[in-house]
């Protein structure tokens, strides 16, 4: 399989980069194809606006998604934004690999999705859920909360790490048609002791050679979708 990872995470010696060195070397053992798109290292700009394209359908007003129609259909935009499309166009499974920061995305990935999933690359004309265009490819999130996980369950201050990556797993992967497979999430890793850090690599493990059987989450079916929200957009 071809395996893109969208790396988030600012500090090489953290937990998230142990999670993604591992996955690479697994990976690559087991006759995998890898690439990484390491947003901070590679200095990614998440700012969405006209800096995306190098054509102009209108310069009075950015309407944001005539510019990205435009673009996916001549070729306009910036090479930085056409390279990290075609990324996830060439991969089977794409893993999203970032702490959670204030019950959401960093930054940096945020603006990632909002950039790279344009109209006309990662949607529209009527193609979502399970006609999406990325329908027959699987996506996950693997990450870390700060806390451990009573904090993130019906006894906690916080809803579950489910209702917390909804966003993600039904607005932007299912929505485009990727096969949602369960979070992998390690709780508190500053928290815990060594040998606890060990286990969930080796579990970490055990899931990065499973990614095509892994347990997946369900999706609505787009023709219910297309039935209640005639001109339906993932973005306002």
């Amino acid at each position: 399989m071809r395996i893109l990872i969208v790396h988030a995470h600012h500090e090489p010696t953290s937990f998230n980069s142990a999670m993604t060195r591992q996955a690479m070397e697994v990976l690559a053992a087991a006759g995998h194809e890898v690439v990484v798109s390491d947003l901070y290292a590679m200095g990614f700009d998440p700012v969405s606006d006209r800096r995306n394209f190098t054509t102009v359908a209108d310069s009075g007003r950015l309407r944001q998604q005539d510019e990205e129609a435009l673009a996916s259909a001549s070729g306009g935009f910036v090479p930085e934004l056409q390279a990290e499309m075609d990324k996830v166009d060439w991969c089977d499974v794409m893993i999203f690999q970032f702490p959670i920061w204030w019950l959401s995305l960093p930054a940096i990935l945020k603006g990632w999705v909002d950039r790279v999933f344009a109209v006309g690359r990662a949607y529209g004309g009527g193609r979502f859920f399970d006609s999406g265009r990325f329908v027959g490819k699987r996506a996950m999130c693997s990450l870390t909360v700060g806390g451990p996980a009573e904090v993130y369950s019906d006894v906690g201050v916080y809803v579950s790490i489910d209702q917390i990556l909804f966003p993600i797993h039904r607005g932007v992967f299912a929505f485009t048609g990727f096969t949602v497979i369960e979070p992998f999430v390690v709780y508190g890793p500053n928290r815990i002791a060594e040998d606890e850090r060990r286990t969930y690599l080796t579990r970490y493990r055990q899931r990065l050679l499973s990614l095509d059987t892994a347990p997946v989450l369900t999706s609505p079916i787009g023709a219910d979708f297309q039935r209640l929200v005639p001109k339906a957009g993932s973005r306002g």
